[in-house]
């Protein structure tokens, strides 16, 4: 099953992009559902139907989905909503604003892409194109499992536990509402389970995010560092669709010669910045893009050489390494900047920040125990450095390991200092 999700800077024509692509794959057969995963849909207005949270079949192999997010908070946040909404409801707030203010951040954009996990593993579909939100929002709550694995379950084991002896005893003495064992189960199933699986989905062979872009500076800065971003989480990006460029026609008009020129300096820098990203053109319409036969009629010329649900191109994902001397990490990160580059093994994980981001890989267990030996941004690809050990050294460790361990007459071995 084949999933693309579209992001990009706000306005630059994510909807219409993702649209024109789930059209045109269903027009050349594709079994295709197009999800809109922005909080402010505009799907519906786009294809000229109106969408819900159900299911609509558009033609014999496009179906369209608009998530409401109030429907799948019962599904998906259970108990966790019904605590906050009672906590909120102490405070004096009326029951309309508590059940909004329930609405946790980035719950709108989750919920949707469970929706989007439960209908691949469905079967129904051979093509799903997801519209997210502005930028990289969506994908960066993505990254939960990366950022909080471990830590969170053992908090929330930790803290489940403590609530089933604190919490009764509180209850009798404060009259604030507390959270129950359940509220800990539900979020513990929610933030760790759910989102591995769908980390799982959004890593694999088969899953793509393709930018949007316009020749516009602001517009093309923004899709570097999203692109960076993708790539230190290991998320493939195959594409990038250059949209709104003007046609041959209006260049040949005195006003936009300039813009023309600056226009093929920005594709050709959209292709040297993206590279080995493949690059489809889009041209300005002579109207607005909407309803199902504009949207194919776009899509033709959109994917005129290639098919829309294709892997248009593949880059080189993170990858470890050995010689003589050490082991290497190799974690592709276009457009990243040295001085915004930081580098750290912490215990058995690699950690590295890359701007605003920052992720906590897990490495091997081949080279969780070595230090940290140095670390090199060059053409777009970090390289993390871990010197073996010599052996003369790691017999040497070995033999103080085995002299420090003594067995224990009461249970098992214990270490000296």
């Amino acid at each position: 099953m084949r999933l693309v999700l579209y992001t990009g800077k706000g306005g630059v024509g994510k909807t219409t992009t993702a649209a024109t692509t789930a059209v045109c794959a269903a027009q050349r057969g594709r079994r295709t559902l197009i999800v809109s995963a922005d909080a402010a849909h505009s799907l519906g207005d786009v294809l000229d139907h109106p969408l819900g949270s159900d299911p609509v079949p558009l033609t014999g192999n496009l179906t369209a989905l608009e998530i409401d997010a109030r429907v799948e908070m019962a599904r998906h946040w259970g108990q966790i909503r019904d605590y906050l909404v009672s906590l909120f409801r102490y405070q004096g707030i009326d029951e309309v604003v508590a059940e909004e203010l329930a609405l946790l951040p980035g719950a709108e954009e989750l919920t949707t892409l469970f929706a989007v996990e439960e209908a691949a593993r469905s079967g129904s579909y051979d093509f799903i194109v997801v519209d997210c939100a502005p930028t990289d929002t969506t994908l960066r709550l993505l990254t939960l499992p990366d950022v909080a694995h471990g830590a969170l379950r053992l908090l929330l084991r930790l803290q489940r536990s403590i609530a089933r002896v604190v919490t009764p005893l509180a209850r009798s003495l404060v009259p604030i509402p507390m959270p129950g064992s359940e509220v800990f189960a539900d979020a513990e199933r929610l933030l760790y389970d759910k989102l591995r699986g769908l980390r799982r989905r959004v890593t694999s062979s088969d899953t793509s995010v393709r930018l949007v872009v316009t020749p516009e500076r602001m517009v093309i800065d923004e899709a570097r560092r999203a692109f960076t971003d993708l790539c230190l989480f290991d998320l493939s990006c195959d594409g990038v669709v250059m949209n709104r460029l003007l046609p041959e026609a209006a260049l040949r008009e005195e006003f936009f010669r300039h813009w023309g020129r600056l226009q093929a300096e920005r594709v050709e820098e959209v292709k040297g910045v993206f590279a080995p990203l493949r690059v489809l053109n889009a041209r300005l319409q002579d109207d607005e893009v909407v309803g199902l036969q504009r949207l194919e009629a776009h899509g033709r010329e959109l994917f005129a050489a290639c098919e829309p649900d294709a892997v248009l191109s593949r880059m080189e994902r993170i990858r470890f390494s050995r010689d003589p001397d050490a082991y290497r990490v190799h974690l592709p990160l276009p457009g990243a900047r040295v001085e915004e580059l930081d580098v750290a093994k912490v215990e058995d994980e690699l950690v590295v920040r890359a701007g605003s981001m920052r992720r906590a890989l897990k490495l091997p267990r081949r080279i969780a125990p070595l230090a940290l030996g140095s670390a090199r941004l060059a053409d777009g690809q970090l390289e993390v450095v871990f010197p073996r050990e010599r052996k003369d050294a790691r017999e040497r460790r070995d033999a103080r390991e085995r002299k420090g361990r003594r067995e224990s007459k009461d249970g098992p071995p214990v270490w000296e200092a």
